[in-house]
């Protein structure tokens, strides 16, 4: 006991320390770890963060980096299609949850820019409040194991937002929880001296990640950790083809386990021109089809019975957008903000689909942007993914790296900006790993 309050002591001491020289240190630190934790808390935590900033106004030259001027132009751009949304209601309500692309922004415009060191320690305490996060989470499923005796509370998340049974709750959502995992995963995978506990800590970080069964993260996770063993680490010259097929037989193993084959095998499967029948049940119906990604691309009509799997459900999303496009003028300005819903219900009446379907988003960042902000919300979005990219393979920085390409990935299968958790995880890092950007525009 004594260990761990002389431990914590020390923490607190050097965060104290470190805020002295930036007095919005600790609260970007708590904004980031409290990521996992209600809204209500990060939407305090990001007023503190913001009202820190306030205080160097006038002591600090504002920072007018084009890297900060984006998101906030991105901002400005989502509040303005109120005037055109098509469904005011939900575009009002939606300006609220994306303040973080304006207040993140301008608070980095404002505060000191943060030390190298700094830096390293933000990603530090991050890294190991999710690592925490994952202790307690595989803990909780072993217990709901022992009462319930159902592997499912290791995999994924619940079925609904009002059922809390898989390995993380659904309004975290398992996919965004990859990724906040996975960036803490390579802070202790690349340090070169590892000790014993910090390797047990990337085994732990490494299973939950796949654990979490999102199949799209689960494959640039590991595409990232050849990246990084092959290409950045120092030992890369001396590694021969035998460690890569260790690498490679040791996640098949993983792979190979029943539920997360389970998600692959449905993927595998609906990439076919025709769907495939099995009596699983799904929707409380039996014989259900798999639709595969041809069908969802190609039918005139679809059943109640006709099942969507991850990559074909996108690409019939993707379908809907393109006759949006021809149906609709909403290739300058959109539908506006979050305003697509509507739409989207109407195609699921027209195409017969299950009941539910029409309420899902696009499931695809770049696809979102386009249908409710249209070209010019798009082209906002692509100049941020540049700027950030561009800077991480500059610096040849691997965790920005990783984060860069983490992202391009996950805005293809998710409107990871649509949900506040996303959008304030994506400018907390955005603007920590760009602040020293050179797109700089003088202040007149």
């Amino acid at each position: 006991m004594s260990n761990i309050y002389s431990f914590l002591s020390n923490v607190w001491k050097d965060l104290l320390e470190e805020n002295k020289q930036n007095k919005a240190f600790i609260p970007f630190v708590l904004l980031l770890i409290t990521l996992p934790i209600s809204m209500a808390i990060n939407n305090i935590l990001l007023g503190v963060f913001f009202i820190s900033a306030l205080f160097y106004i006038g002591k600090n030259k504002l920072s007018f980096y084009l890297v900060y001027l984006v998101p906030i132009l991105l901002f400005a751009w989502m509040s303005t299609s109120y005037f055109w949304s098509i469904d005011v209601k939900r575009t009002l309500s939606a300006i609220p949850k994306e303040i973080a692309l304006l207040l993140v922004p301008m608070a980095f415009m404002i505060i000191p820019a943060f030390t190298r060191e700094q830096k390293d320690k933000i990603l530090k305490y991050y890294s190991y409040a999710m690592l925490l996060y994952v202790v307690f989470f595989i803990i909780r499923a072993f217990i709901r194991y022992v009462l319930t005796n159902e592997t499912s509370v290791f995999f994924y998340h619940g079925p609904d937002n009002d059922t809390d049974t898989g390995l993380v709750p659904r309004l975290l959502n398992a996919i965004h929880v990859s990724v906040y995992v996975a960036v803490a995963f390579f802070y202790f995978f690349i340090k070169e001296h590892k000790t014993k506990w910090e390797q047990l800590f990337i085994l732990l970080l490494f299973v939950f990640v796949i654990l979490l069964s999102s199949k799209n993260i689960i494959l640039i996770f590991v595409l990232l950790i050849l990246i990084q063993i092959f290409f950045y680490s120092k030992v890369a010259n001396r590694l021969r083809l035998r460690n890569l097929t260790i690498l490679l037989l040791v996640l098949a193993v993983v792979i190979s386990f029943g539920k997360i084959k389970e998600r692959f095998l449905i993927e595998f499967t609906s990439n076919t021109e025709k769907s495939l029948s099995h009596n699983v049940k799904v929707n409380n119906e039996v014989g259900v089809n798999n639709i595969s990604i041809y069908e969802a691309w190609n039918n005139e009509k679809f059943t109640h019975n006709d099942f969507f799997p991850g990559t074909s459900f996108r690409v019939y999303q993707i379908r809907m957008f393109t006759e949006f496009l021809e149906e609709d003028a909403i290739f300058w300005k959109g539908f506006g903000l979050n305003a697509s819903l509507n739409k989207l219900l109407e195609k699921e009446k027209y195409y017969n689909l299950y009941p539910g379907y029409g309420k899902f988003n696009f499931h695809n960042q770049y696809v979102q942007n386009f249908a409710e902000l249209g070209v010019i919300g798009f082209l906002l979005l692509l100049v941020i993914l540049f700027i950030n990219t561009k800077k991480a393979f500059a610096t040849k920085d691997f965790i920005h790296i990783a984060f860069a390409i983490l992202m391009i990935s996950l805005f293809l299968t998710e409107s990871f900006l649509w949900r506040q958790r996303g959008v304030l995880f994506f400018m907390l890092f955005y603007c920590l790993y760009n602040m020293k950007v050179d797109y700089r525009l003088e202040k007149k």
